[in-house]
């Protein structure tokens, strides 16, 4: 559980610097924009490595890792669902779209739908820390986007619409992610199979 929670720690306290506007410009002033962005990066990837190292050992040992309830299999059936345009608001984050437009911060969006989604699914204390941890922090996310001066515009900053195609682009791509995670990516970043 240290793994885990250590990991959530450092990725959240990297990600809680943009939420606080004069503490980013500090930092950007006194070691720059470049410099800034990289440790953002770096911190961002161990806390982020932390995570799924400690999350996949806690589901490998279930001692260590206590049942608190025992979700009913519909739940698992509604978290295969609401992965579909989880995936899809990840993929459009980073392209720019009528979907990005329209949901406005499609990367917050799709960290809420996958946390409730494995909230749902799941009833280990892990599962509960980790998804909780994440689900209350993009709804903090999300209130804090109001106070920031950029709007939080995520990945592609103020870049907007975009042809068509770039719509049709996002679902296939999101479709794809969601394909490949149910068919062994998902079992081999955290040992176990979406799919049962």
């Amino acid at each position: 559980m240290l793994t885990l929670v250590i990991g959530l720690a450092l990725f959240f306290a990297i990600h809680l610097v943009p939420t606080q506007p004069p503490l980013r410009a500090g930092l950007v002033d006194r070691y720059g924009e470049t410099a800034y962005k990289i440790a953002f990066a770096v911190v961002s990837l161990v806390g982020l490595a932390l995570i799924v190292v400690g999350y996949a050992k806690l589901q490998a040992m279930p001692g260590k890792n206590p049942q608190l309830w025992f979700p009913p299999l519909w739940t698992r059936h509604l978290a295969l669902a609401l992965m579909v345009p989880s995936m899809v608001l990840l993929v459009a984050a980073y392209v720019p779209s009528r979907i990005r437009d329209a949901v406005k911060h499609p990367m917050l969006a799709a960290i809420k739908l996958w946390a409730l989604a494995h909230l749902l699914a799941n009833g280990d204390l892990a599962s509960v820390v980790l998804f909780g941890s994440f689900l209350a922090w993009a709804v903090f996310d999300r209130i804090s986007v109001k106070r920031r001066a950029s709007g939080g515009l995520g990945p592609l900053g103020a870049r907007s619409g975009g042809p068509i195609l770039n719509d049709v682009l996002v679902v296939g791509a999101g479709v794809a992610l969601y394909v490949g995670l149910l068919h062994g990516v998902h079992k081999l970043l955290v040992g176990v199979s979406p799919l049962g």
